[in-house]
């Protein structure tokens, strides 16, 4: 039976070092993990490393904490496996192997383990928060392993400062550099991966398929951007900006959804407007296949599908950050001719629900006759009137809409929009809810427009004679402020944490212009960029067989410029070392050079031999070399320091006739 061969203890620097680069490891992973999970995992980190830091946690408190870390990640993911899940479960172990640490051996293997996780933490996010976290995280295991060979040789190095530590792996990282540069613009990609990675267990923050009341609040308190847009030419006035989402037909009494069967149907017939908008969309990863575009879109993108109703549905998840070129216009009549199929689905309602606003729906319907754009501007006078704005809500119950417009009068965009579309409905007006953004944010830095999560918004759309379908927002008409503002005006408005901070707009813009110019200068970089790289040399397109000839040599300079680094002379960082190696050198200079495998007393008798005169000086000067380099005493002639000045005094001289000997 095999025995586990004995290793060091772990000294208390070590141990230090071992557990910050550890700690430097985890945290962008726990920055990214849902925010139960991440403290979770960080509070059991802690307590761990305190725990065990002395003497390894008994094996069976270890089994005890690991099966309570994993059921409670399991249980916070729901038992839904996915990267979110995987990159959690890592993080739990990384967490508890701390317990058992005691050896140099342990902390190799902590190390290493620890630099999974920044590697992890790109599979759900690859922004330059996490590149930056993940790169110290790695620089300091990799200084940490570098302690762990020091106290395991016992050299003297194990006193050098932490600042020569990083600088000599700064050196390491520029070894590598031009190869991994070389490999990231050059390395020929593919248009498409043979495989992908598994999908969130826990969805990232998206526009949904379905809506119910209150189902948003979480989302529309969100100020992070959820798309960013660059118009080529004018843009539309902000209260004209709508950005078209999932279009909501069907209604059970509470909540609404999309049929997904017209995903498939040919896109309505669109008559556009004179105004075009042409633009560009980079869309935030959220794991879903629901684009939106500005309220017409005149036709799909390359990698996306039109449904009937409008709506982009993209080939693949957007898991990663995409960009998309459209052009949109206004609608001047937009499907004017409605099928009688069709007709029958926008109109209608379950059996049982909404009593009261049925009844008002049939007086209106009596007192109108056939004009349904009276209808219409009636209902939205009464909104105007009587109804207020309000993300503070009660619960609704089983009537939600004869709850809201006679009881409540108060809530927000899923509220009006849901009880406007059941309330043309029920007055023979084919509605349906449209659920998108709305609004935007110029940043004057890098002339764009941000559009974020709160901007979140839903609308009604309703069929009328002659133009099709029109958009009418309920929403609008009694709060447009709450619809059209941005960011900026609520901070200059003085209201919330944001109030009255002074420079944070200028603040806001900068930092997310620095992150525009990531996602283009490194997550946009795709095949078809690539394959664009030499565009202003005037080389249009790199094919596949000339784009690798450019890898090759960049490659080849690269794996040169390694060479060259790796192997001159590296400044010794023992002062007597290197006044050694110098005197070796002007010996070498003199032709009594000291060969590589030879002691220090042997070449200085061969000196005695060759050249009495300076045999005389080199042979103590060796001798207190090799007591300083050898001997259980140190230096027996005296202190390191004033070893080092007398060789770096000691100038051979060569033969009176200048011959070599």
């Amino acid at each position: 039976m095999f025995k586990r061969a004995p290793t060091l203890p772990l000294d208390a620097d070590t141990r230090r070092w071992v557990l910050l680069a550890t700690g430097a490891c985890l945290l962008p992973l726990l920055l990214q993990l849902p925010s139960p999970l991440g403290w979770l995992i960080g509070v059991a980190a802690a307590a761990m490393a305190g725990l065990a830091w002395r003497r390894p946690a008994p094996a069976a408190l270890r089994l005890l904490l690991a099966v309570g870390v994993v059921g409670a990640v399991l249980a916070l993911t729901s038992f839904r496996l996915g990267r979110d899940t995987g990159c959690a479960l890592l993080a739990a172990m990384l967490a508890i192997k701390p317990a058992e640490t005691v050896g140099l051996r342990d902390a190799r293997s902590l190390v290493g383990f620890a630099l999974f996780a920044p590697f992890a933490t790109f599979l759900l996010d690859q922004g330059p928060l996490t590149l930056g976290l993940g790169l110290v995280g790695a620089i300091l295991g990799l200084v940490a392993l570098q302690r762990c060979a020091e106290a395991e040789s016992g050299d003297r190095a194990g006193a050098i400062g932490w600042r020569q530590r990083v600088a000599g792996i700064g050196r390491l990282l520029a070894i590598g550099l031009p190869l991994a540069l070389a490999a990231f613009w050059l390395f020929p990609r593919l248009g498409s991966p043979f495989w992908g990675v598994p999908e969130r267990a826990l969805a990232r923050p998206g526009l949904s398929d379905s809506m119910a009341p209150g189902q948003w609040l979480d989302f529309m308190t969100d100020d992070s951007p959820a798309l960013r847009v660059r118009f080529f030419g004018p843009a539309p006035p902000t209260s004209q900006m709508y950005w078209r989402g999932p279009v909501m037909w069907n209604f059970d009494g509470r909540e609404w959804t999309q049929p997904r069967w017209l995903g498939g149907v040919e896109p309505a017939a669109v008559r556009p407007s004179n105004v075009r908008y042409d633009y560009e969309l980079e869309i935030e990863p959220t794991d879903r296949r629901q684009l939106v575009a500005l309220d017409l879109p005149l036709a799909a993108p390359e990698r996306a599908r039109l449904s009937l109703d409008h709506r982009l549905i993209a080939d693949r998840p957007l898991s990663a950050l995409t960009r998309w070129r459209m052009q949109s216009s206004p609608p001047a009549a937009y499907e004017p001719q409605l099928k009688q199929t069709l007709r029958r689905f926008a109109l209608g309602l379950p059996e049982g629900y909404n009593p009261r606003t049925l009844t008002l729906a049939r007086q209106w319907r009596a007192e109108a006759g056939a004009d349904d754009r009276a209808i219409v501007d009636r209902a939205l006078a009464w909104i105007r009137r009587d109804f207020a704005y309000t993300l503070d809500t009660p619960l609704l119950g089983r009537n939600s809409v004869d709850e809201f417009l006679f009881d409540t009068q108060r809530g927000f965009c899923e509220h009006y929009s849901s009880a406007f579309v059941v309330l043309m409905r029920a007055a023979g007006i084919p509605a349906r809810v449209v659920t998108g953004y709305t609004g935007g944010y110029r940043n004057p830095i890098g002339d764009y427009w941000i559009v974020r999560r709160s901007d979140a918004h839903a609308w009604a759309e309703v069929w009328l004679d002659g133009r099709g379908w029109v958009r009418v927002d309920p929403t609008a008409a009694v709060a447009p402020e709450n619809i059209y503002d941005t960011l900026a005006d609520r901070a200059s408005a003085g209201g919330g944490l944001l109030g009255g901070l002074e420079g944070f707009g200028t603040v806001l813009n900068l930092s997310d212009w620095l992150r525009r110019g990531w996602n283009d200068f490194v997550l946009g970089f795709d095949a078809s960029r690539q394959q664009r790289l030499l565009a202003p040399l005037g080389i249009e397109r790199l094919d596949g067989q000339r784009l690798g000839l450019l890898f090759g040599v960049a490659a080849g300079l690269a794996l040169l410029w390694m060479a060259w680094l790796s192997t001159r002379g590296v400044r010794e960082r023992d002062p007597v070392l290197r006044a050694w190696h110098r005197l070796a050198a002007r010996y070498d200079r003199i032709g009594l050079a000291r060969a590589p495998d030879e002691p220090a007393l042997a070449w200085a008798e061969r000196v005695s031999q060759a050249r009495p005169d300076l045999g005389a000086a080199l042979g103590p000067l060796s001798q207190r070399f090799s007591d300083w380099r050898y001997a259980a005493g140190g230096d027996a002639g005296g202190d390191a320091r004033s070893l080092a000045h007398a060789l770096r005094a000691h100038r051979p001289t060569p033969t009176p006739s200048g011959d070599r000997p």
